[in-house]
């Protein structure tokens, strides 16, 4: 499949409403904060998505997850050659990786990570953990980045900060479900560091000082990502802002109601309301006016491979933006948010 190429993919409106109700039901804090997305963004970062979730359920789901990840490297190889399987999720996704350039190192990297999930890899260090992130959710960052049309570096590394932090935070929310299916996250040297035994928690997951100390931490590095990706929203076009603001402002929030049980996620799964999400939603339309000072802060080095990948990879045409459309947008914007309010 040639980047840009004016062939035209098989995708249909059916399909893109298909991926639309995917992540409505599948994700409902991205869906949330895609009614912020301009239209040229709304719909590909909605399809991305879609693969996303439908790939890692492929995995998860499957009673041979080896097999699952062998069968997504041949959907990825029929996606880049422009003939992808009868799947709506791959329909999808290879219309949106033509049409933005997005390098196929950038997905790969993202199966290479459900793949470390099917052979049950450990997790020795906090430098392992970044490194599943970066795969499993740094990819993500990356390629919407890539679909904002934000492909400099520094944008890149910020949305890889983004993804990762995320993730973290999801990892710090599910402990107990994850123990509860035989994985685990955390730093296994964290609890040698505390004297308890990784393997023992796995096998009978409990709540203790030791492990709350431990999700703390965990948040913290995530919190230390969140600031550091605050600062390179601003790299972005300004209509998309609003939609990033409101995902990290979101996601971050799951970290606090964490915090507030005590930093107990074995026992309880922490829920954001809908009606703090609403507010937080507000509050990202306020973020996204304000402007940072740009973070000088390398590329995590456990992802500089996909910044490489990305200033590899040819660039398509960028398509200038006229005041008319972003006026659209902006109303468009308004009565979004009030359709979903009610």
């Amino acid at each position: 499949m040639q980047p840009g190429s004016p062939d035209p993919m098989i995708v249909t409106p059916a399909d893109m409403a298909a991926c639309r109700q995917m992540i409505r039901d599948g994700s409902k804090t991205f869906f949330m904060a895609s009614l912020l997305l301009p239209d040229r963004v709304r719909a590909p970062a909605r399809s991305l998505y879609a693969f996303c979730r439908v790939a890692d359920d492929a995995v998860d789901q499957s009673h041979d997850s080896r097999a699952a990840v062998a069968l997504l490297h041949q959907r990825l190889d029929a996606i880049y050659r422009g003939q992808p399987m009868a799947n709506v999720a791959d329909r999808a996704f290879a219309d949106v990786a033509r049409r933005h350039s997005i390098p196929r190192a950038i997905p790969e990297a993202l199966i290479e990570g459900f793949a470390w999930d099917a052979e049950g890899r450990r997790y020795d260090s906090l430098s392992d953990v970044v490194a599943y992130a970066v795969r499993v959710a740094g990819t993500v960052g990356v390629m919407m980045s890539i679909i904002m049309e934000a492909r400099e570096e520094a944008a890149i590394a910020r949305a890889c900060d983004l993804g990762v932090a995320m993730q973290l935070t999801n990892i710090a929310r599910d402990v107990g479900e994850d123990a509860r299916n035989g994985r685990l996250y955390i730093p296994r040297s964290w609890f040698a560091d505390t004297g308890t035994d990784a393997d023992a928690f796995v096998a009978r997951p409990q709540h203790s000082p030791q492990l709350a100390a431990m999700i703390s931490r965990l948040l913290g590095e995530a919190d230390r990502l969140y600031d550091r990706a605050t600062a390179g929203i601003d790299l972005l076009p300004a209509g998309c802002r609003p939609a990033i603001h409101a995902s990290r402002l979101l996601y971050s929030e799951i970290g606090r109601e964490v915090e507030r049980a005590a930093h107990d996620s074995v026992g309880q799964r922490a829920v954001v309301s809908t009606g703090r999400k609403s507010l937080l939603m507000c509050s990202a339309l306020v973020a996204s006016i304000a402007r940072r000072n740009a973070s000088d802060a390398p590329v995590l080095e456990e992802a500089r491979f996909l910044a490489d990948a990305v200033a590899a990879a040819p660039k398509p045409e960028a398509r200038p933006r006229s005041f008319d459309e972003r006026a659209r947008w902006l109303a468009d914007l308004f009565m979004r948010l009030e359709k979903q309010r009610q």
